[in-house]
This record gives structure tokens, C-alpha cells and sequence, in this order.
């Protein structure tokens, strides 16, 4: 489907072999809509594919687009911590390398690394009581809620019978508090379902409780700055002139020859138009919604939707999950975060089946959504997380790459985007292709 709007000019490089993630990526704007967006895949700990393209503010035109010329990328260099001034002329801003995005729930996979870190550092015991670190959660029956059930979003608490406004969802104080007062919406560690925005509240108090830091100065010293990501939860005032504007964009109607058209399951569509429902409930636990392109949203430190990033700062962030970064500025383990035992743990499956709150059946591990017909990703043993509305990062130990993919145009659906998926098969198909 030809596009008939201003034409976006594709940018990056990427290594030999790699061409049809570049082709997907530049697919992404005529067949599916993209406004503004970029893709990094690192393997083997070094950056194969970096691509940038669009606006950092979404329009209403479907671009058309020119794709680079094909060279192996050279690594970035660490960010000076400036902001962009952006273009002298008039028209859009373009995306360029360094604009960061808010990329929603794509933030519960780096924030999911910090209790495993504590883990594996003899700090936190994931079969302990999340009582024993926080008295107050044991209320209203949860006494025996234990950290891996937080993880594994079983903990039961995916919604709260008195939304948060706004501005109480940032102030650090009502969100824990609220939690540790909800009643459970079933037994705790018998069922799971997606905790959309409670898992803030929950993980972040947790982290507090047991470090005295909160989750996003915890990520910021142990993880962002050794390992050099332009990466944020918690949006310091001199980096927002980087940050793209997050907007909904209708989908285009893609021929059948570029794919099936995703419809949602009837059962899926009533539980979204269900204001009693959990799947409404859930993601209506700030109500009304926040403005997420507010300064004040980007500042605060909500580590289920708040995170803002880079491209190139997740697909390092899950590269160094797996396997050593050669340019880490860290002693430890050569760049590498995660020990053999945790990597295990973390895609490990630990709740799976139907998903009380997304009604579709879902596959959790430590924090990390793993590979399935929801959340399709490179292979079995692919773990990481979705954004709701496109964004999407993760990690594959056995094809030894990092993924990350960010987008400013929010479509409908949490999971299984049709641009980042197209992005996803291109990663396969390349990755095969070396194999032969």
C-alpha cells in the first residue's frame, strides 16, 4: 500500500546480512502507519542494525520512505547528556539518533532486573514474603504474597477499588499505599493477570523498602550509567528536549498479501468496553488517564508505564542481560548483568494460561513476558516486554541478541504490534539466512 504523505528518510546503518531489517523497518511507515520510530538489534554484544526515521511527533500523514545504503554501524558514542535543540528551520522535528521515547510497559523489563539484581546479590529472597520487607502490604489478605508472585503478576492486586488521580499516581505516597490496603481480587499465587498499573506502586515500594533507593536511582547508578544507556525512569529536566511526543495513529488497512489483519477475540473486545471488568479496571488504576508527554509524568518513577529510553539504550540494556558488552563501563562480569543461575530464573516460566485481566492466555517469567502466540518473539527462549501501543525490547541467549524497538505512534492492543512484529520475522529471517 503505496503512501501518499511527506517523505521520511530512513537513517542508520546496518551490518551485512541484516537488509531486510532495514527493509521491514522502512515497510513500517507506507504498510502499517509509523509516524516516528527506531530499532537497534546488538548481537553477540556488538550493535548490528541501528535505524531511525519519522518525527518525534506523530502527524496525520502516511509518509513514504528512503532507505540507507547498507554498512556496518559503528558504536555509538556514550551521550554528553545535553539536550537536542532540534531543527533551525520550520515543519516537524525529525527523529534523529539520540530522541529517546516514552515507551510504557517495555519499562517493566528493565524494571524487573533490579529485584533479580538484589537477588543475586544475597539482598532479596524471591520465595520471601513481600510482608517481610514491607509490614503494611500483609493487609486485606495478602499476608502471604511472596516477591515471585509481585514478579509473575499473581500477587492479585491488579486493580484498585479507588483509582489514583494523576497526580497522587506520581507523588510516591498514594500509590503504595494504596496497594497495601487492596483487597486482593483473587487468592494470592493461584492465578495471574496483568498488573498494568498497579506493578508500579508494588515493585517500586518493594525496591525502596529494601535498598532505601528508589527503583529509579537504583537503576540509574547500578545499571543506566555503568553501562552508559540513555535510559531514565525518572526524566531529568535536561534531557526532555530529546523526548518524542507520544500520540494514538490509526492503523492502516494492509492487503492480505502483507499479512493477516489483526481483529481482537470477541471476549477480548467486551472485557475493553467492560467498565466493571478487570481488563478496564486495570489499566484504569490512574484515573483519568495522565497526559504521558506531562514533564511531571516523565519525572516521577513508575517503573510499570514510565520509562524513557532510547533504541540503542535497550537493546544494550538486554544484550548486557545475556552476555558481556565489550565497551561496558563496568568491572563486573564484563559488562554482562545477569549470572547463568539468574538468566535461568528470569525466563523461567512462571504463570501461564488465561490472563485474568488481558483475557487472552499469556507466559510470565521473573518480570518478563516469554515467548508465545501473545507475545511472539524470536524463539522459545526469547524473554522481555511489550509496550501497549507498539514499543517493544528483548533478549534472545540462544541467537545472542538484544532487540529494541521504539515507536511515538500508539496503536490499539498491549501486545504482538504488527510494525514491531514485522521487525521481529525480519530478525528472524536474517539470522537464518547466516546460518545457511
Amino acid at each position: 500500500m503505496a503512501g501518499v504523505g511527506s517523505v521520511v528518510d530512513v537513517q542508520g546503518t546496518v551490518a551485512d546480512g541484516f537488509e531486510p531489517v532495514r527493509d521491514a523497518f522502512a515497510a513500517n511507515f507506507t504498510r502499517h502507519g509509523e509516524r516516528g520510530a527506531a530499532m537497534v538489534l546488538y548481537r553477540e554484544g556488538e550493535k548490528v542494525v541501528d535505524l531511525w526515521g519519522g518525527t518525534k511527533a506523530p502527524d496525520t500523514k502516511t509518509p513514504e520512505t528512503k532507505t540507507p545504503e547498507t554498512k556496518a554501524p559503528e558504536t555509538k558514542a556514550p551521550d554528553d547528556g545535553e539536550s537536542d535543540p532540534g531543527p533551525s528551520g520550520g515543519g516537524p522535528e525529525p527523529w534523529t539518533q539520540d530522541t529517546a521515547q516514552v515507551v510504557r510497559s517495555v519499562t517493566k523489563g528493565v524494571a524487573a532486573a533490579v529485584p533479580l539484581l538484589l537477588h543475586q546479590r544475597g539482598q532479596l529472597d524471591l520465595d520471601g514474603r513481600v510482608s517481610t520487607y514491607w509490614p503494611e502490604f500483609k493487609a486485606a489478605g495478602k499476608e502471604r504474597v511472596l516477591v515471585r508472585h509481585l514478579l509473575a503478576h499473581r500477587t492479585g492486586v491488579p486493580v484498585l477499588d479507588t483509582p489514583l488521580t494523576p497526580a497522587e499516581a506520581v507523588d510516591g505516597i498514594s500509590g503504595p499505599r494504596a496497594v497495601a490496603a487492596q483487597r486482593p481480587v483473587w487468592e494470592p499465587g493461584t492465578a495471574h493477570g496483568y498488573h498494568a498499573q498497579t506493578y508500579s506502586w508494588l515493585l517500586g515500594e518493594l525496591v525502596r523498602r529494601v535498598t532505601g533507593r528508589t527503583i529509579g536511582r537504583w537503576i540509574a547508578e547500578e545499571i543506566a550509567r555503568p553501562l552508559g544507556l540513555d535510559l531514565w525512569l525518572g526524566l531529568p529536566e535536561a534531557q526532555r528536549g530529546r523526548v518524542g511526543r507520544i500520540a494514538a495513529v490509526e492503523a492502516l488497512a494492509a492487503p492480505t498479501a502483507h499479512g493477516p489483519r489483526i481483529r481482537p477475540k470477541r471476549s477480548v473486545a467486551e472485557a475493553y468496553r467492560d467498565p466493571e471488568s478487570l481488563t478496564r479496571r486495570a489499566f484504569a488504576a490512574i484515573t483519568p488517564l495522565p497526559d504521558e508527554n506531562d514533564p511531571a509524568y516523565l519525572a516521577a518513577e513508575l517503573p510499570a508505564s514510565g520509562g524513557v529510553a532510547t533504541a540503542e539504550a535497550l537493546a544494550r540494556f538486554y544484550a548486557a542481560l545475556i552476555g558481556p558488552l565489550p565497551s561496558a563501563r563496568t568491572a563486573r562480569s564484563g559488562g554482562r548483568l545477569f549470572a547463568p543461575a539468574t538468566l535461568t530464573m528470569a525466563r523461567t516460566e512462571e504463570s501461564a494460561g488465561p490472563d485474568r485481566v488481558l483475557v487472552v492466555g499469556t507466559r510470565y517469567g521473573l518480570g518478563y513476558m516469554l515467548h508465545g502466540p501473545a507475545c511472539p518473539l524470536l524463539g522459545p527462549g526469547s524473554f522481555g516486554h511489550p509496550g501497549r501501543g507498539g514499543s517493544l525490547a528483548f533478549a534472545d541467549p540462544e541467537a545472542r541478541i538484544g532487540f529494541a524497538y521504539v515507536t511515538n505512534g500508539m496503536r490499539r492492543g498491549v501486545t504482538a504490534d504488527p510494525r514491531a512484529q514485522a521487525l521481529v520475522r525480519a530478525v528472524r529471517t536474517s539470522l537464518a539466512a547466516r546460518e545457511e
